[in-house]
């Protein structure tokens, strides 16, 4: 059993082109041996967003505080505390905080994904 505390867990910026005031905190993954899937906690401040881009894995996500919009696929949605959203794979988006406090949200995703050729991969940030 892992217990923990998000704030127990250091923060990094993503490591993507288009990432602006992003913070992401893996919560539970690779580094727990956990075989499945990975739980990652996000905080975008007012004002930032992540790059818009897409992938071939799912992801689920809860806005845990603050509100802004999702880019999906061809347009913008509001999101704000308490939504669930899936992300279908190889659907562009986009979360950008329009709000006046930081947009937080937990993100779940597989640990591998499918790359062609290439097999098996890991998911970034897994």
């Amino acid at each position: 059993m892992l217990i923990r505390q998000w704030d127990s867990v250091e923060g990094q910026t993503p490591q993507m082109d288009g990432v602006k005031d992003v913070t992401m905190r893996v919560m539970i993954g690779r580094d727990d041996e956990t075989p499945n899937f990975a739980l990652r906690h996000f905080i975008i401040e007012p004002d930032g967003h992540t790059p818009r881009h897409s992938h071939n894995y799912e992801h689920q996500n809860y806005i845990v505080a603050g509100s802004g919009k999702i880019w999906y696929g061809t347009e913008f949605y509001d999101i704000k505390q308490g939504d669930y959203l899936y992300v279908e794979p190889n659907v562009e988006h986009q979360f950008v905080n329009t709000g006046d406090e930081p947009l937080a949200f937990i993100c779940l995703v597989p640990m591998t994904f499918q790359c062609g050729d290439e097999g098996e991969m890991p998911v970034p940030g897994s």
